[in-house]
């Protein structure tokens, strides 16, 4: 199984090629040859995680070289995979969810008439994706880091007869570019401090090189991460990215896209360590980044915008925890997989609202659907209830886990950290409460035309699916520690024994219970219990600030759009008054002095023998006079 990874790739890609190249002909089938191929690849998987698990830990990173993709001077750039328990942890993840999120996309995409295509780019990013996560070096991961970020410029944009879906689309792809851009330059120093690309030879170094060099590598990476993960200051793209079908926003949340970010700073865990400045900067970006899409995601009214804005701030947690180093990394990746059932779950729920209710999203036009569609009700109250983290649900045992490693990181910074975990918590209980209230409970808010009902087969299957996760999942992964001493051989963490009684009764788990059932209550008085209004109400600052976004998109525009454009206007004049100036001299001063010159040249015989013999009498004077 390991000596042929290579086919976790192959598998979806080939698929995205039968139906990009066979056009029409596959309309009437490709979509399950779409859905088929990650299944065969998560199949590949689990078999490859057997393989694994039978393995001595220490042995458990397997390289697999496929062959030499590029050798250009002293680099030399080889398409080999990695194989150890972070790689097929997000494997897994990847085709697992992501083939869960293919079969619902029948049902959802069943009327669209070119289902075939989006297939086609469902395939082609969950390729992208598993390149990125088993690379075995930086330049095969940026190739699947770009790749992602094709295919979300394609999916996101998808519906492009939408002006607003071709917009987020590009907004998208821009955002990232900039994020890119920092991955890229971070691996052009590691490879003119290391001369390597590889994974081992960069991580494995790290003690040989100054620090300087090593904070200005981490930033840069974390420059990337925020691009791909919707960090502070790149999240503006993440709320427009909902234009896109459910299905897509689904994948990018929870399995692939936003994920991408928190997986390379674990990856490259040892130059974090090494470089204590860049890793506090990780942490705290993610902190500042958890609170800020909380508050978001409590003043949306959107249900697929606020759903992101809870993206947002839950991928803050893992940023959080990745950032406080070896106590973090199995923290932040146990959160994330748990996050990418419930999450998933609760995104094609609100997919499975909108498909019963016209695609309204507006849950103000919601209200009493538990009755009218109770399998959707059942399968995302579960997701709900996991990710606002009630105890024994998945969410619980793996926030819990960050809150810990929060307050364990000792001193003040800890202690701010760790409070800003707790307030996450609380804010995550209201906003998450908010939509379930609006959507499911009170009074019926329908349009007249609306007529919700529940989703067909194809549909709720995955859902119940994965709310089972929600339920269960995390309890698998933390109990007994059993998760991170698994990714222990490929990741540094800091071990300890689990102790359930603690989780239960230290203060800050008392205090994350406290803040749940308070968030809760406050979003009962405001939403449950009194009338929910049909249109905004306008709110105060805050309340407009977070509607806003908490005006991203006008720092973006004030702070690089509107200088770019001074600059690109200034750089027109100095082009067209200096640079095309004095070409322009050059050349209109040789035009001239040719005009003036061809006066000279009459092409008649007679005048030059006339201008010769005048020449000559010139001559012979001069000679004259001087001897």
């Amino acid at each position: 199984m390991l000596t042929n990874s290579w086919l976790l790739i192959a598998l979806p890609l080939v698929g995205a090629a039968i139906l990009l190249l066979g056009g029409r002909r596959t309309d009437g089938w490709g979509h399950w040859l779409a859905v088929l191929l990650p299944l065969g690849s998560f199949a590949w998987a689990v078999l490859t995680l057997v393989e694994l698990l039978g393995m001595a830990p220490e042995d458990r990173g397997v390289p697999v070289t496929v062959y030499t993709w590029f050798a250009a001077g002293d680099l030399t750039a080889d398409v080999g995979l990695l194989i150890d328990p972070l790689s097929i942890t997000f494997a897994l993840l990847i085709t697992g969810v992501g083939s869960l999120i293919h079969i619902y996309s029948v049902g959802y995409m069943e009327h669209d008439p070119d289902r075939r295509r989006f297939f086609a780019y469902l395939n082609l990013f969950v390729a992208a994706m598993l390149v990125l996560v088993l690379a075995d070096n930086f330049v095969l991961l940026f190739l699947g880091w770009e790749g992602v970020g094709l295919a979300s410029y394609l999916l996101i944009g998808f519906w492009q007869h939408k002006p607003s879906a071709a917009v987020a689309a590009k907004k998208a792809f821009l955002i990232n570019r900039v994020g890119d851009l920092g991955l890229l330059i971070a691996i052009m120093i590691m490879f003119t401090t290391f001369g390597t690309v590889a994974f081992s030879g960069v991580l494995g170094a790290t003690g040989e090189v100054g620090q300087g060099v090593l904070t200005a590598v981490g930033l840069l990476i974390l420059l990337g991460a925020c691009g791909k993960s919707a960090q502070l200051p790149l999240q503006a793209w993440l709320l427009d990215a909902m234009e896109g079908p459910t299905p897509v926003s689904a994948l990018i949340h929870a399995a692939t896209m936003v994920t991408a970010g928190v997986y390379l700073i674990v990856r490259v865990g040892p130059i974090f360590e090494a470089a204590p400045a860049a890793q506090l900067t990780v942490a705290i970006v993610g902190a500042a980044t958890l609170l800020a899409g909380a508050v978001i995601g409590c003043a949306k009214d959107d249900i697929k915008k606020a759903l992101a804005g809870s993206t947002m701030s839950q991928i803050g947690y893992m940023t959080l925890a990745a950032g406080l180093g070896p106590i973090g990394y199995a923290a932040a990746i146990a959160h994330l997989v748990t996050h990418g059932f419930f999450k998933a779950g609760l995104f094609l729920g609100a997919g499975s609202v909108m498909h019963g209710m016209n695609d309204e999203v507006d849950m103000r036009r919601f209200g009493g659907l538990r009755r009218a569609m109770p399998t959707t009700f059942a399968t995302f109250g579960l997701g709900y209830l996991s990710i606002i983290g009630v105890p024994f649900l998945s969410g619980w045992w793996t926030k819990e886990g960050i809150i810990a490693a929060s307050f364990d990181y000792g001193g003040l910074t800890g202690q701010l950290l760790g409070t800003a975990a707790l307030l996450g918590a609380g804010l995550t209980a209201f906003y998450m409460s908010r939509i379930m209230f609006m959507t499911f409970f009170g009074e019926k808010r329908w349009a007249e035309d609306a007529h919700p009902h529940e989703s067909p087969a194809s549909m709720t299957i995955p859902m119940i699916v994965l709310a089972v996760g929600s339920v269960a999942l995390g309890a698998v992964l933390v109990f007994g520690y059993r998760f991170a001493e698994f990714l222990s051989p490929a990741i540094h963490h800091h071990e300890h024994e689990f102790d359930l009684a603690h989780m239960l009764t230290a203060p800050y788990s008392l205090a994350a219970v406290g803040v749940l059932v308070v968030g809760v209550v406050i979003a009962w008085l405001r939403y449950g219990r009194s009338a929910v209004a049909e249109t905004t109400p306008k709110g105060n600052f805050v309340t407009v600030a977070a509607r806003n976004e908490l005006y991203g998109n006008t720092i973006n525009e004030e702070l690089f759009m509107r200088p770019g454009q001074a600059l690109t206007r200034a750089m027109v004049v100095v082009e067209d008054r200096v640079v095309d100036g004095v070409v322009n001299g050059v050349g209109t001063g040789t035009r001239d002095s040719s005009l003036g010159l061809r006066g000279l040249q009459t092409g008649f015989a007679r005048t030059y023998a006339l201008t010769m013999l005048f020449g000559a009498a010139i001559v012979v004077a001069i000679l004259v006079v001087r001897f």
